[in-house]
């Protein structure tokens, strides 16, 4: 028998992978498997954590807590889920995780003890117990249901929504409701490490209460995990019972946010550096290491995370002393605000060089920031601690002005890290400047290495592409340029004047001649206002000297206006009034960044030694290089451009200085990197080309011209899988290429605009009919807008393709449609949005939503025509608005009516007649209005509210209606009422 690939799958594949590593796994063989668990340790439906098992659990890994006592402590630790915001009781609940939560202990001599409990054994990992279970439901105002669960000693940990691409779902979805779960149900949430979101081919994991934007993936393995199936891996690798408890006691941060707080873990190669970094610290063999990460791959956490591990761990060394070393003041005060807003209990910062060597001969084990030169004057052999570990930010730096060899000669026997994204490479000569020959022992490149290829895999960062610039036409006067040049320098002999040349007529000289200047300006602003500015992003000039910077920036602002632009260097007192026009102070210029980094003026930074280094303004999207930069440097500057942002496809380099000409010899590293820091923009164009032919082949067939016949048939095509997915995704990229290549006059030549605008048109019509939009060329980009407005009749295609709200209208509308496919697709969506908000106001509703689903399902993966589609959808739409036309006609409100169909429906054989049930239901919600303050925020989900509905079920079913029964024994019968009222307002 043939199955279609389903959610069901993808979730009984990771069980099976779990449990290949160590979990007792739940839920293989297709049931439910949490109802096992559920079962065996009696855990009501509205509880998020398995009680009874971690009563077991805490006596056994506890010898002060007893089967008389553990009743007392589990009591106490439900009051720690209690908590109006997530993260608040996120750090709360993982404080208890990770110190153990205090608890009176009651002697033999009548003493009373204050102890702390361990929750989990982390240095005995088998006395846990591991469980992971499919489908755990919890229900309070409204139902949840993970697909897959893992938790520790009973308490959840990692919830994961997976979904099926077959189904025309994929992991973006699974964040969606991961982010609805968190928001509706947050209770499950506040023991939790991380989420998994993840699809049939790929897998993100996101720490608890993250936006969507920081769902990564976990792209790397040890060997005991590699495999080919990108997917297998990262469970395996992610997920395993170690590396689960190791990331839970070890890597977790909370950084104080003006927002509100967030919670940080470890990307992959940020946890797998710091294990390398903690294992050559044990083993003590070498004593040096560098650790290349690409620009943009965050690592200030990876040394703040090894920080943290060298202090707190004993296993890696006893009582170090840690430093974090970075190289300019701006820096030191970056990393400095990082660490005021974590966590972190042990760190000084070291505020002079009088200090730097107080705290060296102290030896204190803590974490100590220092910028490089604090170690100017520091006297040699100062170390007063034998475990001294040295992190230095920028590497490539650390040898300039012979600064390393003082802090050599401070700390002689240090084991020192290097940290750096751009390393140098400049010579095999002693002399010569060598991050790896300073850093890595000898046959060792590097102790860890991310490259900018797996940032760009990985979505860290983009590609950034160039484009020359460098060739003018220059209109010279040769005959005048001999006659001054020769009066001028007369005195001189023919080798001096040449002499003289060759010192004088630099890239610099060129760049601050007038006429060049002016010439670059014009491309400047066209080029801004073409490609730049029309989708928000911003731009940075890059320029040789001060006076260059000056003058692009007096020409810009007579172009654009003193508001959009900004020219930053570094003042002198004896500058002439060209420079000192643009004269800024520290603060000024920290304030002209923060607001460049946001959606408002300057729109053009011009910058001469600023800003090309540690500056990420992920709006930042076009560099203008008029600088001759090379190896290093010139990474450092391609870097600042390729941060990603919500529809920024790439970054760019305009080239005026040639750089790129010659991409070999600007940057002096390996074959991958050199590939993949800057391509020519040709290459763009070509994955445009490449792209467009991948979207046109769906609608191969269909002729492509603006007929009502051809718009119909495209759009039904897209309808259902496997279309409806492959022109989600691709028209996506292809919009997102389109707008980093236009314009461009091959667009038009070659007759891509023609094809891009008919896709656009089928694109609006494809949102309408199935998600809805009513305006969906509002959430299309700005060129995109302008090229429909132009080209596409907006108005004929919403008249082709009309959205109805659900009603009895409706029914007779959508009969006005002859393309069954898109009659289907338009009468799913109506109900499925008119079903989502009312799922848990009904029972009826939650069964009618499931039916859509499985018929959507079945008609997507082709066991069912579009006309059956059709017709068992029309069903299940006239049963929808049946609901309502009932309880109308009994008489009865939404809450009512809920409580009466659950009654008559789903307990029938507990109850006398329906007359009963309708009293029944009519008295709950009488009493529920009466007795429960529905007057503050937060009133449904308070456990007042709780305990007042239990109270009113108890009173009213119970003892007015002599049916305990219905409480006592169906665990879903409190939760499932209490859902009815709360949902219904009652």
């Amino acid at each position: 028998m043939v199955s279609i690939p389903s959610e069901g799958g993808v979730e009984r594949s990771l069980l099976s992978w779990l449990d290949g590593v160590g979990w007792e796994t739940h839920g293989l063989d297709g049931g439910r498997g949490a109802g096992v668990l559920d079962d065996a340790y009696e855990r009501s439906p509205h509880e998020v954590i398995y009680w009874n098992l971690l009563a077991e659990q805490v006596v056994a890994l506890n010898e002060d807590v007893t089967e008389d006592n553990v009743e007392k402590f589990i009591s106490s630790l439900k009051r720690d889920l209690d908590a109006e915001n997530l993260m608040d009781g996120n750090r709360g609940f993982h404080r208890l995780l990770t110190k153990g939560k205090t608890f009176s202990v009651q002697r033999d001599n009548g003493s009373t003890e204050t102890v702390y409990v361990d929750l989990i054994d982390y240095e005995n990992p088998e006395n846990n117990r591991l469980h992971a279970v499919n489908q755990f439901s919890v229900s309070r105002e409204t139902t949840i249901r993970p697909d897959v669960s893992l938790f520790v000693n009973g308490i959840p940990l990692v919830t994961m929504e997976l979904k099926s691409l077959a189904q025309d779902n994929d992991w973006h979805d699974a964040v969606s409701d991961l982010k609805d779960y968190e928001e509706d149900l947050s209770r499950l949430f506040i023991p939790g490490l991380f989420n998994i979101a993840a699809d049939t081919m790929e897998l993100r994991y996101g720490a608890v209460g993250v936006p969507k934007e920081f769902y990564e993936p976990w792209n790397d393995a040890p060997p005991e995990y590699e495999t080919d199936n990108g997917m297998k891996q990262a469970v395996k690798a992610l997920c395993n019972p170690a590396t689960i408890l190791d990331l839970l006691k070890n890597f977790v941060f909370y950084e104080r946010r003006a927002g509100g707080d967030a919670k940080i873990i470890p990307r992959y190669m940020q946890y797998y550096a710091v294990d390398a970094i903690l294992h050559r610290v044990r083993e003590g063999v070498h004593k040096r290491g560098l650790v290349w990460h690409t620009q943009g791959s965050g690592k200030s956490f990876t040394m703040l995370y090894a920080a943290e591990n060298l202090l707190s761990r004993p296993d890696v060394a006893r009582n170090p002393q840690v430093f974090i070393i970075v190289d300019t003041d701006k820096l030191n005060s970056q990393m400095r605000d990082q660490l005021a807003n974590l966590n972190l209990e042990q760190w000084t910062e070291a505020e002079s060089i009088d200090h730097l060597q107080e705290l060296i001969e102290e030896g204190g084990s803590q974490l100590v920031l220092t910028t490089i030169h604090k170690f100017e004057n520091v006297e040699p052999d100062s170390q007063g601690n034998d475990e001294v570990v040295v992190m230095s930010d920028e590497a490539h730096r650390f040898m300039e002005a012979d600064l390393g060899s003082r802090l050599d000669a401070a700390l002689p026997d240090c084991t020192h890290f290097g940290f750096t994204g751009t390393p140098v490479r400049e010579g095999e000569r002693h002399e010569d400047r060598n991050t790896f020959r300073e850093f890595s022992p000898e046959g060792e490149d590097y102790l860890h290495r991310y490259s900018v290829k797996q940032g760009i895999d990985d979505g860290l960062i983009l590609p950034v592409y160039f484009t020359l610039r460098h060739e003018m036409e220059w209109d010279i006067d040769e005959a005048g340029l001999d006659e001054e040049f020769e009066q001028e320098f007369r005195g001189m002999t023919t080798d001096e004047k040449r002499e003289a040349i060759r010192e004088n007529v630099t890239a610099t000289t060129l760049a601050e001649i007038e006429p060049r200047v002016e010439k670059a300006v014009e491309e400047i602003d066209r080029h801004y206002d073409e490609q730049v500015s029309p989708n928000g992003w911003k731009g940075m000039v890059v320029t040789p000297s001060r006076r260059s910077a000056a003058m692009y920036g007096e020409r810009l602002v007579d172009r654009r206006g003193e508001d959009e632009i900004e020219v930053l260097y570094t003042p002198t007192n004896d500058d002439p009034d060209l420079i000192e026009q643009f004269h800024t102070d520290s603060e000024e210029r920290d304030q002209i960044i923060k607001e460049f980094k946001q959606d408002e003026n300057p729109k053009l930074l011009v910058v001469h030694n600023m800003l090309l280094t540690g500056f990420d303004a992920p709006i930042l999207k076009t560099m203008y290089l008029d600088r001759n930069l090379k190896n290093h440097n010139l990474m450092q500057a391609i870097a600042r451009t390729n941060r990603p942002a919500e529809g920024k496809e790439n970054g760019e380099i305009v080239d005026f200085q040639g750089v790129f000409e010659n991409i070999d010899e600007a940057l002096d590293y390996d074959a991958e990197t050199k590939a993949y820091a800057a391509r020519d923009k040709d290459e763009l164009y070509d994955d445009l080309v490449d792209q467009l032919e991948t979207v046109k082949n769906i609608f191969d067939g269909i002729p492509q011209n603006d007929t009502q016949e051809a718009a119909y048939e495209a759009v039904e095509r897209v309808s259902t899988h496997p279309e409806r997915r492959q022109f989600k995704q691709g028209f996506r990229r292809l919009q997102n290429l389109y707008e980093a290549v236009a314009p461009d006059g091959r667009l038009v030549s070659e007759g891509i605009q023609r094809d891009y605008k008919w896709l656009s048109r089928i694109h609006v019509a494809f949102k309408r009919t199935t998600a809805g939009d009513d305006s969906p060329e509002e959430d299309m980009r700005e060129k995109t807008r302008e090229i429909i407005s132009k080209n596409v009749e907006i108005t004929e295609i919403k008249d082709d393709f009309p959205t109805y709200k659900l009603g009895e209208e409706y029914l007779e509308d959508v009969e006005g449609l002859d393309n069954p496919g898109v009659k289907a697709s338009q009468i799913a969506h109506a109900t499925r949005e008119h079903l989502h908000p009312r799922e848990n106001q009904n029972p009826r509703y939650k069964r009618l939503s499931e039916r859509v689903t499985d018929i959507v399902e079945r008609w997507q993966g082709n066991e069912m025509s579009d006309p059956e589609a059709v017709e068992a959808l029309k069903s299940v739409e006239e049963q929808v608005l049946a609901v309502e036309d009932e309880a109308e006609e009994q008489g009865m409100d939404d809450a009512e009516f809920a409580i009466y169909t659950y009654l008559t429906e789903e307990t029938p054989e507990a109850i006398d007649s329906d007359d009963q049930a309708e009293a029944i239901a009519e008295e709950i919600v009488s009493e529920f209005r009466e007795r429960v303050d529905r007057s503050y925020e937060g009133w449904e989900t308070n456990q007042q509210t709780i305990s007042t509905v239990l109270r009113i079920l108890l009173d009213v079913v119970a003892k007015e209606h002599g049916l305990g029964h219905l409480i006592t024994e169906n665990d879903e019968f409190e939760d499932t009422i209490r859902t009815y009222l709360i949902q219904n307002h009652g």
